[in-house]
Order: C-alpha cells, then structure tokens, then sequence
C-alpha cells in the first residue's frame, strides 16, 4: 500500500492528537512518561485492595478512583490482622492476591515493608506529604486520625469529663466504684489497631502504664473493634470507651445524641492508615495509580468528606492536617512511620507488653 504524503500528514495529525490526550491524562506537575502508568493500569483493569478500612469511609474514595481512570477495584475488609496474615501467607505460596495493603496497623505495615513484602515506589504526591508520612518510597500515610475517648452523656456531663490524661487516670481512680466493669478499651491481642495505639502510648508516654492501671481498678473490658465499643456506650452498657479511632468517634456524635468524644487537651496521639504497593502483585501498575490516586488532593477530598481526616493541608473537603488539630485541641501528635514502630513487634517485647498489661489489668 501505498501513502501519500498527505497520508503522512493525516497520520502525523493522528498521533499527534492521540498523544495530546494521553498527555492530558496525566496529573499536572507529574513527569509526562507517567502516561504510560496510566496506559498499563488502564489495560490492567483492576485493583485489589486488602484493607482494615470500612467501605462506608472509603466509598468516595473507590468511587472517584473508577470514575477517573475506568478501573475496578475489588475491596477486601480483612481487618488489621486479617490483612497482614493473607498477605504474608499468599506471598509465601507466591500467589500474592494484594496489589495495594491498606492498614490503619501501622506497625504491620512496616514489618510487611521491612520483611520485603513492599515494592519501593516513588509517588509523584509524596512532596505534598509531611516528612513523617513517608518510610522509603514503600509505605505511605493517607490520613491522619486522632485517638480519643468516646463517653456516655447521659452518664457523665460534656463539662465534667476530663480534659488531660492525668485527669482521666484520676478520674478513673476515684470513681472506680461507680465505673465498675463500665470502661472499655481495644483488646491489644486482638486488634492490631488496639496493639498499635496501646504500645504507642507506652513508648511516647510515662503515663501509659498508671492509665492501664486505673483502667484496671475498674475491671475494664477489652473488645476488637471501634464500632463494638460504640455500640456499648450508646446503649449505656459501657460509660466510656479509651483509646479509640477518633475519626470515627467525630462522626458518630453527629446521629447519637447520648454520645460524647473527647481528646486530651496535653496530649492526643494520631495514626496513620498506611498504604503500600505489595511485591509481586498483580496489578501493579493500577496498584500505583490508586496509591498516587489516594495522595492526591482529589483523592484526599474524597476520604476527608467520608470522614477520614487528610495528611494534606490543602483539602477542601471535611478536615485537614491542621484544622483537625485545632479540632482536637492543638496538641496533636502524630505516629511518624519509623523503624520506631518495629520496637514492639520483636517477640520478647511483645511477651513483655503483653505480660505487663495483663498484670496492669489484674488477670
């Protein structure tokens, strides 16, 4: 067959157009060869995700994310432990199902990346990221969410519950009579997220251990999950929940009257739901996408307005870094991702935490 030279012209136009939409497809500010990211996710067709995050936070989110790119994501709310075990256990078979793990556990997160379970990638959002939010182009902070209190109302006055923690630990001691078996907290041997927030305390605090102790005093009882507590405090079987996932508590006393959330005024640690690209998955050039998707500030609107507070200061969605540490009272800390956070998984420490806090608690 023979072309003209017009032919070649039409052609040239073609190509030309063809690659001026690819190029408007890629993020301003990204590199241009991130187009052929997007052209290789786009033939991948899929992203699956193994997370501990409920699909009523994230929703948005995925929703965006499929809008945006023409992708499909498969969800799988493991929980925190649930995540980590089904990924170290498929890599071990090397029929790895995960392209991205997402975890508010932070400290499995690491030890995934620190076993070699993490592929290293370098976000193209990460410059819009604080320093702490990101461990070795492999792991990734995509919220950051404060660690309260949550209370019945109708059992303790908004003005009465303590604002510090050396108030609360008081307050727990010289009311242990009345709040006997009516305290709850995470069961830190069940729960990732309750084995992360407990020993965080106990690594950034001197008063972690008196907390556990008083917590002790009142016969407290130790569930796995946020939500179950919740349940607990509403219906005033429970007076008051420690050392829970705040983000979710922000959003609960919007549609329970008898609810209340508080966050100590000295002192309120934050966590992270920490994103990473796992080694050998399967899709992973839409694992990258979704991950740069998620740091974007597209993304981080998306999960601000489903209630998970952004890593980023320019939202405009629901809160972000700064105005949600005006929310809690200005003495938010958050967890940096750090080898720091490898202290309490060695065997020995955990059999040490474990056994001081089972004797704080009197069992």
């Amino acid at each position: 067959m023979t072309i003209t030279r017009r032919g070649f012209a039409a052609l040239g136009t073609m190509a030309l157009l063809a690659g001026s939409a690819w190029a408007q497809d890629v993020p301003a500010g990204y590199p241009a060869d991130y187009a052929k990211v997007i052209e290789s996710g786009k033939a991948e067709g899929k992203v699956v995700i193994y997370t501990s995050t409920d699909m009523a936070q994230s929703q948005g989110l995925l929703d965006a994310f499929t809008k945006k790119y023409g992708i499909a994501v498969e969800y799988n709310d493991l929980g925190t432990n649930g995540a980590y075990n089904r990924a170290i256990s498929e890599a071990a078979a090397r029929q790895m199902g995960a392209d991205v793990v997402w975890s508010s556990a932070m400290d499995l997160q690491v030890v995934l990346a620190a076993d070699g379970y993490a592929q290293t990638y370098a976000s193209p959002e990460a410059a819009h990221l604080p320093e702490w939010a990101v461990y070795k182009d492999q792991i990734y902070a995509t919220t950051v969410e404060p660690i309260g209190v949550i209370y019945n109302t109708g059992a303790i006055k908004p003005e009465d519950f303590p604002k510090t923690r050396p108030e609360l630990i008081a307050y727990l001691n010289d009311n242990a009579d009345t709040l006997k078996g009516k305290v709850a907290t995470f069961d830190p041997e069940k729960s990732g997220t309750g084995f992360l927030h407990h020993t965080n305390d106990a690594q950034a605090t001197d008063s972690f251990w008196d907390l556990a102790k008083a917590m002790g005093k009142d016969g407290v009882r130790t569930y796995s999950s946020s939500g179950s507590m919740r349940e607990t405090v509403v219906s005033g079987e429970n007076v008051m929940a420690i050392n829970i996932i705040g983000s979710y508590a922000m959003d609960w006393v919007k549609g329970s009257p008898n609810l209340g959330v508080a966050f100590g005024t000295d002192y309120t640690a934050a966590f992270s739901r920490l994103a990473l690209l796992t080694e050998g998955a399967p899709h992973p050039e839409a694992g990258k996408l979704f991950i740069d998707f998620m740091l974007s500030q597209e993304g981080q609107n998306a999960l601000a307005k489903g209630g998970l507070p952004s890593v980023r200061n320019d939202v405009t969605e629901g809160l972000g870094f700064d105005a949600l540490n005006a929310e809690v009272g200005g003495s938010l800390k958050p967890i940096a991702i750090s080898d720091d956070l490898l202290t309490y998984m060695a065997p020995q420490k955990r059999v040490e935490f474990f056994r001081e806090w089972n004797a704080a608690l009197g069992k």
